[in-house]
């Protein structure tokens, strides 16, 4: 199950709505080991694609140190997909290197509608898992 703070969970889908036709694309750092989603860190995507994202492999980089001096770890990995339900594609699950982390993808092909799931990806195993949203205070 993933748990998440609304305001992460609100972050993610205004980022997805803001880069919208195109993917949007970044991570939510957690301490290593933790499973709890803490630090969003939005990014960029390097393909600016309606179809497709990459992180920008020097952002990434960056980030990816930040996370090590923190002693933190991906714990969700989000994008959006702009025209199809929230569901990994062939391409997601390929590129998918993080078996710890939460896979979350926002569809935002219906701007009155917010689909938001995640998944854990393993060894190429596509599994949703319930999404808990925690209110703050």
């Amino acid at each position: 199950m993933l748990r998440i703070d609304r305001s992460i969970y609100d972050q993610i889908v205004a980022h997805a709505r803001r880069d919208h036709p195109d993917e949007a694309c970044g991570i939510v750092a957690g301490p290593e080991g933790s499973d709890r989603p803490e630090r969003f860190v939005e990014m960029i995507n390097a393909e600016r694609s309606p179809t497709f994202y990459r992180f920008d492999s020097l952002e990434q980089l960056r980030v990816w140190r930040e996370m090590d001096e923190r002693g933190e770890e991906p714990v969700v990995i989000y994008h959006s997909h702009t025209a199809t339900e929230a569901y990994p594609s062939r391409t997601d699950v390929s590129y998918a290197s993080e078996p710890n982390a939460h896979y979350v993808l926002v569809s935002t092909r219906d701007p009155d509608t917010v689909e938001f799931r995640s998944y854990r990806i393993v060894d190429g195993v596509v599994t949703e898992e319930p999404v808990e949203i925690v209110e703050q205070g």
